[in-house]
């Protein structure tokens, strides 16, 4: 990520919790715009909708297989070493819709967790963190055998 971009990237951060801090940004408000990356039909809109490009991070680990037999039930695990982590998201690059999964990480729980996707095709599995306003990314390759987004 070059330096423009980071710049970006905090500057909507911090307007984002200003805003909120102020009470000129609602929690309804903030979820529509976390809804937005749902229907996001892009990883670029996806993240966008998150709030803009994340840095490469080697905190951020996923565990999901090399090669998948079914597409349709891939099993996926993040796990953050970052501290004060907010929020963990699931995308598949090339899935109709990318964003998977969003959770929300209650301060002082363990920044964890476990679930199952669907595949439509071989491409990378990314997971977002969120920590201290920040955005964190890794990804990592699976190979899918048999489709799981109507193959």
């Amino acid at each position: 990520m070059d330096s423009r971009a980071r710049r970006t990237v905090l500057a909507q951060g911090s307007l984002l919790a200003m805003l909120a801090a102020c009470g000129l940004l609602t929690a309804s408000q903030v979820h529509a715009a976390e809804a937005a990356g749902f229907d996001a039909k892009t990883l670029d809109d996806a993240l966008k909708a998150l709030g803009g490009q994340a840095a490469d991070s080697k905190d951020v680990v996923i565990t999901s297989p090399d090669i998948a037999e079914n597409g349709a039930v891939v099993p996926v695990a993040v796990t953050s070493k970052l501290p004060k982590t907010q929020q963990i998201v699931v995308l598949v690059e090339k899935n109709p819709n990318p964003m998977t999964a969003l959770f929300t990480i209650p301060e002082g729980t363990e920044p964890y967790v476990s679930t199952r996707v669907k595949m439509g095709q071989s491409t990378n599995v990314v997971a977002v963190v969120k920590a201290d306003g920040r955005l964190y990314a890794a990804s990592k390759e699976t190979k899918v055998t048999l489709g799981g987004c109507g193959g």
